[in-house]
């Protein structure tokens, strides 16, 4: 085999992916968990904010109305991952808001891991949204390489099928 013939079929050969190739749909499942997540977690809060303060969020004294603004943040945060399904351009925006919310979650979590009663609840917790914190990370980076790849596999348009436009100062007539 001669140089150019070795050239010619590495050009025929698709390009690389910067990264692992995510298995189909293991992105949009993972979003839909954690919207189902984010949604369960809101209307239980809504509903019922005492009982979820007493099984999961035992920190300070009960507020039912901070509760139920919590609530809505979770709700919104849900919303958003049921759009990103549809939606692939939202994939990429809406995993890096959530990982940085559970992020910071987790960290507050974190600093007041001994304060919940009972005990166990702080570290569960912490931990809990630290493991999530991670899942979250890992699908905004397959997401990030799902859209590379779609940008890539996109052909650039021919100049029989770009728009007319005419150049700035100039007249097509």
């Amino acid at each position: 085999m001669n140089a150019a013939s070795t050239a010619d079929a590495a050009a025929a050969l698709p390009p690389r992916s910067p990264g692992p190739e995510p298995a189909a749909g293991t992105v949009v499942v993972g979003i839909a968990a954690f919207a189902a997540l984010e949604l369960g977690l809101a209307l239980f809060t809504a509903i019922s904010a005492h009982a979820f303060y007493t099984a999961i969020g035992p920190f300070g004294p009960f507020n039912a109305h901070d509760l139920r603004d919590v609530a809505s943040f979770e709700g919104a945060i849900g919303i958003a991952f049921l759009l990103a399904i549809q939606r692939p351009s939202w994939r990429v925006p809406v995993l890096a808001l959530a990982t940085f919310q559970f992020a910071l979650h987790s960290l507050n979590h974190l600093l007041d891991i001994g304060r919940a009663h009972p005990a166990w609840i702080g570290y569960f917790d912490f931990f809990s949204l630290f493991a999530a914190t991670v899942v979250l990370a890992w699908l905004w980076r397959m997401a990030s390489f799902e859209a590379a790849g779609a940008t890539r596999r996109a052909p650039a348009p021919t100049r029989a099928e770009a728009p007319l436009s005419p150049t700035p100062g100039r007249s097509i007539t």
